[in-house]
């Protein structure tokens, strides 16, 4: 007997209605359940053919169960490996080689100090950095957002160099990102099952919670939905993900992939409503099945020329604001950041 395993934290319609779907196909030598797991032996591999997971980015013991597991071959959604070592700034780097449209993006340094380390761990820093040519480059409004990170959480909405000082004084020791604001007249949010599948949902992050999945949207130009397909495929086959969700700002007709790192995507029922919900959980079961019944599962593949190895295309120019900014006094006053209106780098 096969088993397809089901890993989660907090979540309670998803997991359980995968298993039930799962289950309820009756399929013969293969069965789902949640996953139950101890103290992880060397010597003992996992019981699961399949598991999909959906908390170890919270849980440091779980990703290292769920590593383990791959070594002894199971196939984990998704590849624990890779899902370690991605983070956004990668994704938009990569986003740009493969000629998809990403807003101008720059990495910073940490605004204090690693735990750890001192001034003389920062020896090879530029010093002082060329704040103006970093504002040159991205334009005002920007964001200010985590390397890694989600949920709105230490995300800043800035309009201008003072306001974004007053915003990296509040970061810490994140490594923070600086991307210009996509002022967007469309929205799309798509699920992405085992690089074939693609399920566009319109979206509007402007909206509270419960009410960003737009029901009833207006006619879309096919042409632009086509595009986001393919985008959104292009993307989730480089990165090798399985499940994803990637979020596109349409500003002046050209789709800007903004959020693309979310291997354990938002499916919650009552977040993204009875038909997102049933697509999900039907694409992520046969995806779970397809990959349980493989004779011999594919070996992973853990190399970094496996996932660099994508061919360098003309990337597509996101309109870049021309700014003169003068530098405020580094140690300028915290002060929160005004919330996001009406445009947006990022949801999580």
């Amino acid at each position: 007997m096969k088993k397809i395993g089901v890993l989660f934290g907090m979540e309670n319609t998803f997991p359980g209605a995968l298993v039930e779907k799962i289950n309820g196909m009756n399929l013969d030598g293969i069965s789902a359940e949640f996953v139950e797991v101890g103290a992880v032996r060397l010597d003992r591999p996992a019981v699961y053919s399949v598991i999909v997971d959906r908390i170890s980015h919270d849980i440091p013991f779980y990703r290292a169960f769920l590593k383990h597991a791959v070594l002894h071959g199971s196939t984990v959604i998704n590849n624990p490996f890779w899902w370690s070592a991605d983070d956004k700034f990668f994704n938009y780097s990569l986003a740009a080689k493969l000629g998809v449209a990403a807003p101008p993006t720059v990495i910073l340094p940490h605004k204090h100090y690693p735990p750890g380390t001192t001034d003389r761990s920062m020896r090879n820093l530029q010093y002082p950095l060329d704040w103006d040519g970093v504002f040159d480059y991205v334009g005002f409004p920007a964001f200010l957002k985590p390397i890694n990170g989600g949920g709105w959480r230490d995300v800043f909405h800035v309009h201008s160099p003072e306001e974004f000082f007053r915003a990296y004084d509040q970061s810490r020791d994140l490594c923070m990102m600086l991307q210009r604001a996509v002022q967007f007249t469309q929205y799309f949010r798509c699920y992405v099952v085992g690089q074939e599948k693609v399920h566009i949902m319109h979206y509007d992050p402007r909206r509270p919670h419960a009410e960003r999945y737009v029901l009833n949207p207006p006619p879309t130009d096919k042409k632009l939905l086509k595009k986001v397909e393919q985008d959104a495929l292009t993307l989730c086959r480089a990165l090798g993900y399985d499940l994803n969700t990637v979020e596109f700002a349409v500003e002046n007709g050209v789709p800007y992939a903004i959020d693309f790192m979310n291997p354990a995507p938002d499916a919650d029922l009552h977040s993204v409503g009875p038909e997102n919900f049933t697509w999900i959980v039907d694409a992520v079961a046969h995806l779970a099945v397809k990959k349980a019944r493989a004779a011999r599962p594919k070996a992973p593949e853990f190399h970094w020329s496996a996932y660099l190895s994508v061919s360098a295309k003309t990337p597509a120019k996101a309109p870049a604001k021309k700014i003169t900014a003068r530098k405020p006094a580094k140690n300028a006053a915290a002060a929160p950041a005004e919330a996001p209106t009406d445009t947006i780098s990022a949801i999580e």
